[in-house]
């Protein structure tokens, strides 16, 4: 994409005390205006929250926005809730990038109200950037054959073969030995027991 069609929006999140007790979100928000492609900006506090995301599909709208960087907490724990929001205000979900500035700057450098908002601001930079590259992407299915393969006969291996049969997949067990067992086969007494 052009750089001239690209409409960046960047919400920066306070995440209550989390991020904004160690990040001038203010700050940051406003150095995010100045990024190259970035059409919007604005802080939020918190992005996750319902009316958080209704803000973010009523601005994509508004600004015709065509992708988003999301400032706040690590993808694992939104990532999926951000996407799912782009995608309901219309915006391809993979147009969408997280810049995470709780785990990754917030939470381990409180020192420094000025050097963490620095980073912060690094992060977002870094976030605008990736996305200004970002391309539409569609998830495809692919189809699974429905069997097992186990490698390996030992008393692990027989045991996951019959785990996997018990749940009605046809399963294939193979072993390069002539015989199972691996080295349970190779022992004479087997404790509690001892047979």
């Amino acid at each position: 994409m052009p750089d001239d069609n690209l409409r960046i929006g960047v919400f920066v999140c306070e995440c209550g005390v989390n991020i904004a007790a160690t990040v001038d979100c203010d700050e940051a928000t406003e150095f995010s205006k100045g990024l190259p492609g970035v059409v919007f900006a604005i802080k939020n506090k918190y992005t996750c929250s319902e009316p958080g995301q209704q803000e973010i599909k009523k601005m994509i709208v508004e600004h015709k926005l065509n992708k988003v960087v999301i400032a706040s907490c690590t993808p694992r724990m939104h990532e999926p809730t951000f996407r799912h929001c782009v995608s309901e205000a219309g915006l391809n979900p993979y147009l969408m990038e997280m810049a995470n500035i709780r785990e990754q700057c917030s939470w381990v450098h409180s020192a420094d109200k000025k050097r963490t908002t620095e980073k912060a601001k690094d992060i977002i930079k870094a976030a605008v950037a990736r996305v200004r590259n970002l391309e539409s992407q569609t998830e495809i299915e692919v189809p699974v054959t429905q069997r097992a393969l186990v490698i390996g006969g030992g008393v692990a291996g027989m045991q996951e073969a019959l785990d996997l049969a018990d749940t009605g997949y046809p399963v294939y067990l193979v072993e390069k030995s002539p015989t199972i067992g691996g080295k349970m086969a190779q022992l004479d007494k087997v404790y509690p027991s001892m047979d």
